[in-house]
């Protein structure tokens, strides 16, 4: 039997920093007037914290350590002190600006538990706090690299409300990183027209003596201009603009273009006819709610449901909604997970993003998906398909009909969506509730074979859509 005695523990070595004989490091911490000197014990500080490690490591024998951080204010740094002698954090009551600078100072100390919980907590408890406080939650998310979830947050965020957020901001404030992570965004909910004048307004901001006319720009002005905006540029999305838009918001803006690139909008602006060129970037789609696809393939998919061919690539053919059933790293990885969620719902699209590539394969289930032992599931209009990648799918694509009709679905309690062995998703230890860890690609009961492989391979993501037809 073991009996652990944590509370007591914490207590007793909170008690020692109020230790006035066995000390040996002094942290003096704050500005003028607000200044205190810690009193520490190496032993502890360097274990708890790597970078206090670091700090000391060439400390001498007997030599009494001195450290100063004048960044940190008492009250903070006794937040942290508390944690890491006694294991406790208090957040009741405490404001936003308050845990954003403890988080901060974690950071600092590279306490990573500390950090983990406490961007979690703030996401889950201080959302709505930090959306009104959002100029000061996105500058200290941008204070470290170690606040991935709160970059995350403010991300999401912006995506949400971008103008919103673009007319609070200070553009020149905005790192390049995080222009470019938001306007790559498929979910952005901006037209696409404003996303080119909030780059442009970001190009402007960086280079504040350069006039916001762009035919009183100097030659050298042109090319400051070209450096700065060059990595924004493929990932505005030109082909979605309206041809109005195209005259008056980008052809003023011509020369920062690449000719070939200003030249194939101009043609597909001029020519309805003319072929939309490859791998372009599509039109964004606000309310499909997925991480792995946009419209274009939404689109082909659709296409292939209804067996109509989209003879120009810049049509859309979207005469079904999909209703998100399941995303796996919102839902999680398990067999148990996907039957809760998708069975008996008819008529489903499943996408699979395979770990360490960029192919998405699935398949398209007319039937339902359902819990049993082991049986086979009849799908008569039943397909699987893969893509190289979500943006470079036109030649990649890859479609399989069903050839046998009887057997074109698995059913099974360990198993995820399965088209019998030509998609396998399973657990191998007759366990549901274990993540996915059997998933394999062997062509038997769909005409053509959708990876050159049939080793074993891990999911990065899936998602399980619901397709309902639209009303006309």
């Amino acid at each position: 039997m073991t009996t652990q005695f944590f509370p007591k523990l914490s207590k007793n070595y909170i008690e020692i920093l109020d230790d006035d004989e066995y000390y040996d490091i002094t942290i003096e911490v704050g500005k003028d007037p607000d200044v205190k000197v810690f009193r520490g014990h190496m032993i502890i500080l360097c274990y708890r914290s790597p970078y206090l490690r670091t700090l000391t490591s060439n400390k001498k024998n007997n030599e009494l350590a001195h450290l100063t951080f004048p960044d940190i204010s008492p009250d903070i740094f006794h937040s942290i002190l508390t944690y890491i002698y006694g294991g406790i954090i208090s957040l009741d009551d405490q404001d936003l600006t308050v845990i954003l600078d403890v988080l901060v100072a974690a950071a600092k100390f590279h306490l990573q538990e500390l950090l983990d919980f406490l961007q979690k907590y703030l996401i889950e408890n201080k959302a709505e706090v930090m959306e009104q406080q959002f100029e000061l939650t996105y500058q200290t998310s941008l204070l470290s690299n170690s606040l991935a979830e709160l970059q995350q947050f403010c991300t999401d965020y912006m995506a949400k409300s971008p103008e919103k957020i673009f007319k609070s901001l200070s553009l020149n404030s905005l790192p390049e990183k995080s222009l470019i992570t938001l306007i790559k965004r498929d979910d952005l909910k901006m037209d696409e027209v404003k996303i080119w004048d909030y780059v442009l307004k970001w190009g402007l901001a960086r280079n504040p003596t350069i006039n916001s006319d762009p035919s009183n720009w100097s030659e050298d002005d042109l090319n400051t201009m070209k450096a700065t905006l060059q990595n924004c540029f493929p990932f505005v999305r030109f082909f979605g603009l309206s041809s109005k838009d195209f005259l008056r918001q980008v052809r003023p803006y011509r020369k920062l273009l690449k000719d070939n690139l200003y030249e194939d909008i101009l043609e597909y602006h001029l020519d309805p006819e003319i072929e939309t060129p490859n791998n372009i970037l599509y039109p964004r789609s606000d309310d499909l709610g997925s991480k792995l696809i946009g419209i274009n393939i939404v689109s082909l998919v659709s296409s292939w449901i209804d067996n109509n061919t989209v003879k120009n690539k810049r049509e859309f053919y979207l005469p079904y909604e999909f209703r998100l059933l399941l995303r796996g790293s919102r839902d999680g990885f398990t067999p148990k997970k996907f039957h809760e969620l998708c069975d008996d719902k008819p008529n489903t699209v499943t996408f699979i993003k395979i770990k360490d590539t960029d192919e998405i394969i699935g398949g398209y289930n007319p039937s339902i998906w359902k819990e049993s032992s082991g049986e086979y599931g009849k799908a008569t209009d039943s397909f699987i398909f893969s893509f190289k990648s979500k943006d470079h799918f036109v030649d990649s694509a890859i479609l399989s009909r069903v050839k046998d009709p009887d057997k074109a679905l698995s059913h099974h309690v360990e198993c995820g969506p399965t088209f019998d062995t030509d998609i396998f998703i399973g657990v191998e230890e007759n366990d549901s509730s274990r993540d996915y860890n059997f998933n394999w690609c062997k062509q038997q009961r769909y005409k053509e074979k959708i990876r050159n492989t049939e080793k074993l391979f891990s999911i990065d993501d899936y998602e399980v859509f619901q397709i309902i037809k639209k009303n006309t």
